[in-house]
């Protein structure tokens, strides 16, 4: 077979013979983001840059019997905790240029509008990665940003570590008026046991421990524990469903409740905590907004900025289990 003398084909035009282009008017986007904190945290307002509220516990428990009739000795009433939390200042920002705006593009009509888009999306990445990150609370000062402690910071009275080593990890947790940075110390591997002993700890002080929030490396551990005796799946005749293979576990049944495992990818890979979603909270002194900036060249620029910080109601509620390899 050949082909004819003088045929005109797309090798010999080519696009400067006036070929359009082949572009889907579409953007296929692929954002790995993880929002669960802000996502189901409860919202509070804030009033000024440093966020406090008090938190209190019941005494210990013990044997109580009164004589009949008797004038007791009156004790001294005590006093619920203040604790608190700095405002951090997050932002995106981004410049579009006038040509930019008024060319023809695929995938959006606005370049402005696709940019908010995508950066509000991003602070709220950056947000979430430091919610759950081990940084410090910090005041900030001229030179220095304001920072609020994250919640694996928070975490100071059920600290259960992987095994004992000869570096133990510490956190100091809430001190005169921040929150300190934990330590790492040298990591070991994670039993079942040291898990269970980790959602004991917040069980013990009251709390329901019910979310897990895990690392894939983490995650994959939880998923080899030995107490998932039942890999199965039921599939009944009428079921349409093609047969699975179960490898992992999203659901974890203990003494002290059933939690759910939440696969995040801001979570530390040395690190499992157990929380207690109702000792949190996200305070705002200002919630996500968009502002256009002066205009100075032929472009127009954009700030997105959130002032928050988060709130640890009692973190007694909560566990995490610690220097995990």
């Amino acid at each position: 077979m050949a082909q004819a003398t003088g045929t005109a084909t797309v090798f010999s035009v080519g696009s400067a013979g006036g070929v359009r282009e082949d572009l889907e008017d579409k953007i296929w986007d692929l954002f790995a983001e993880d929002t669960y904190a802000l996502t189901n945290f409860p919202h509070v307002t804030a009033t000024n840059v440093y966020h406090e509220w008090l938190k209190d516990n019941l005494a210990a428990a013990g044997s109580n019997s009164a004589l009949e009739g008797d004038d007791p000795t009156y004790s001294t009433l005590a006093n619920p905790t203040r604790v608190g939390n700095y405002m951090q200042i997050s932002s995106k920002n981004f410049l579009v240029s006038g040509t930019l705006e008024s060319v023809s593009k695929a995938g959006r009509a606005r370049e402005a509008a696709r940019q908010a888009m995508k950066k509000m999306r991003e602070l709220k990445n950056d947000m979430e990665y430091d919610i759950v990150r081990n940084h410090a609370s910090m005041a900030g000062d001229t030179g220095s940003s304001r920072s609020s402690a994250g919640m694996e910071s928070w975490l100071a009275t059920n600290d259960q570590v992987a095994q004992t080593t000869t570096l133990a990890q510490t956190t100091p947790g809430f001190l005169a008026g921040i929150v300190a940075a934990p330590t790492d110390g040298t990591q070991g591997t994670a039993s079942e046991g040291a898990f269970k002993s980790m959602l004991a700890l917040a069980w013990a002080q009251g709390g329901d421990a019910r979310i897990i929030l895990t690392n894939t490396s983490t995650k994959a551990i939880i998923d080899g524990f030995t107490g998932i005796v039942t890999r199965n799946i039921d599939m009944s005749r009428a079921s349409a469903q093609q047969a699975a293979i179960i490898g992992a576990a999203n659901v974890y049944v203990s003494s002290f409740g059933t939690h759910t495992t939440v696969l995040h990818r801001h979570v530390r890979g040395m690190v499992i905590m157990a929380i207690d979603p109702e000792a949190w909270a996200i305070a705002f002194l200002r919630n996500p907004h968009m502002e256009e900036m002066a205009k100075t060249g032929d472009a127009r620029k954009y700030v997105i900025r959130s002032e928050w910080s988060l709130v640890c109601r009692n973190e007694e509620a909560n566990a995490k289990l610690s220097a995990v390899t």
